[in-house]
């Protein structure tokens, strides 16, 4: 079951979609449940989109034999609002152009607007080790960020395909200025087919793996994983499902 609830985005002065996976057995049980947070709340759960177009992560945990709530936040229509709100710094020399990033923002909407509504009016498991966040292309970058940055929130993040090469310096220097992440889990992926060439392929790679190394650093357990055959495309997304889901929650 999927529900919809609207927040005010104050730092935006706008309302702001929330939707919200219950899982089978929360309307007969007493149960509480860990919270996944997810980004473009929009294209995760099945619903009037095909199948190619959303994650269908609720028809995937609807069927696992572990129960969450999922928070899906809805991302701006426009590509261009969505691209400053998903980027967590300001970026002046882009592929793109420049970028004033919001992502700090939307940040604070989540861990101060949207995780104590979700605390208050649903049954979770509140406490950081059974709260991740998750999220691809740019929303993978938001959750990289917020795994750092709000460490104190979450435990646990998937990151796919993650735009990291927009502000890569700026990540590094972020995850400098922690001691410890320790007690933290990653799952880091990028598809082969994403990158132009072999060349692209493999200072993709460095960059994922540079990433990956200074966290292990700092104590966090990851998990980088190129899909072979991958694309940056949603079809590409849903297949690591089961690969993320399993190694976050049930590894040791």
């Amino acid at each position: 079951m999927v529900e919809k609830r609207e927040l005010l985005f104050e730092a935006k002065h706008c309302y702001r979609t929330i939707r919200i996976y219950l899982p089978p057995s929360y309307q007969i049980s007493q149960e509480r449940y860990p919270v996944i947070y997810m980004f473009d709340g929009q294209y995760l759960f099945d619903d009037v989109k095909t199948s190619e177009h959303v994650m269908c992560l609720d028809n995937f945990l609807d069927k696992y034999d572990q129960s969450f709530i999922v928070i899906g936040i809805d991302s701006p229509d426009e590509s261009s609002c969505r691209l400053a709100e998903y980027c967590p710094y300001d970026v002046e020399k882009s592929h793109y152009q420049m970028i004033h990033g919001y992502g700090q923002a939307l940040m604070e909407f989540i861990v101060h607007t949207v995780k104590p509504y979700i605390d208050t009016h649903y049954r979770t498991l509140s406490l950081r080790e059974y709260t991740m966040i998750g999220g691809f292309s740019m929303g993978g970058l938001m959750a990289l960020y917020a795994v750092i940055s709000y460490h104190t929130y979450f435990s646990k993040a998937a990151c796919l395909s993650s735009s990291i090469g927009i502000c890569l310096e700026a990540l590094k220097d972020e995850i400098n200025q922690h001691d410890s992440l320790k007690d933290t889990r990653l799952f880091l992926s990028w598809g082969s087919e994403e990158s132009r060439n072999k060349r692209a392929l493999a200072y993709a790679s460095m960059n994922q793996l540079d990433i990956s190394h200074l966290l292990n650093l700092k104590g966090v357990q990851t998990y980088p994983y190129l899909l072979v055959n991958g694309r940056h495309h949603m079809i590409s997304w849903q297949v690591q499902i089961p690969l993320f889901m399993d190694y976050l929650w049930k590894s040791k």
